[in-house]
């Protein structure tokens, strides 16, 4: 059995015919991590997943979903979403230049609220687009409580990048159990773009301890009484 995708070669890069307005310049052929989050607010850590999964795996592109809102998360801890796609911008141009980090309102613009919905969505909207869900491993700890997170790892390949704190409770998550005879090498990492779902690497670099949690707390203890 194979593990790859059967399809035709990739067409060379280039502005698609009829791209609909949802602010992503992508294109067939393109391998694309998909970085999801509140970005309440982004910081160098995120910076540092984006920028790992880039080149591990040989991605063109790096797509910062910026949530509306987390549907775990309370709404009253959360910055509006103007102010966390800035920080998310900020925290992109440290990680790269030019067009490979796109910073994205996508979740806002297709009204979706879950994860699953805006990858149906997106996979729908660019067909021909290798796309590979990203995220730290802080959020594989808890991933088994996302709506849908079988049906996420069994529609794209995703790359979990090991972040502080979370090393032994991310491999130990039952996500990473359910799914570990489907994990690859990380010295495999450029294969995933091209591999057929249910499939997920781990990879290792040096950790960055940055957390939006600690950033509000600093924040908040600054302010005036």
């Amino acid at each position: 059995m194979s593990f790859f995708h059967a399809g035709p070669a990739p067409i060379a890069f280039g502005p698609r015919p009829g791209t609909l307005r949802d602010g992503l310049d992508l294109s067939p052929g393109m391998a694309v991590g998909l970085f999801g989050g509140s970005f309440n607010p982004a910081h160098d850590g995120h910076a540092h997943v984006a920028e790992t999964a880039m080149r591990r795996l040989g991605l063109d592109r790096v797509v910062w979903l910026v949530s509306p809102q987390n549907p775990l998360k309370d709404a009253r801890d959360s910055a509006p979403l103007a102010e966390r796609m800035a920080s998310a911008r900020a925290a992109a141009a440290l990680a790269a230049s030019g067009p490979s980090m796109i910073v994205s309102d996508f979740e806002t613009r297709a009204g979706t609220q879950w994860t699953i919905d805006t990858l149906r969505a997106l996979t729908a909207r660019h067909p021909g687009v290798r796309f590979v869900w990203l995220m730290g491993s802080d959020n594989l700890a808890s991933f088994h409580r996302w709506r849908g997170w079988t049906d996420i790892m069994r529609m794209m390949p995703m790359a979990v990048v090991a972040r502080p704190g979370s090393l032994l409770e991310g491999r130990a998550a039952p996500a990473a159990r359910r799914f570990a005879g489907h994990r690859i090498s990380s010295r495999e990492g450029r294969l995933l773009p091209d591999m057929a779902a249910p499939a997920w690497t781990w990879l290792r670099a040096p950790l960055n301890p940055r957390t939006s949690t600690a950033l509000r707390a600093a924040r908040d203890a600054a302010a005036p009484l």
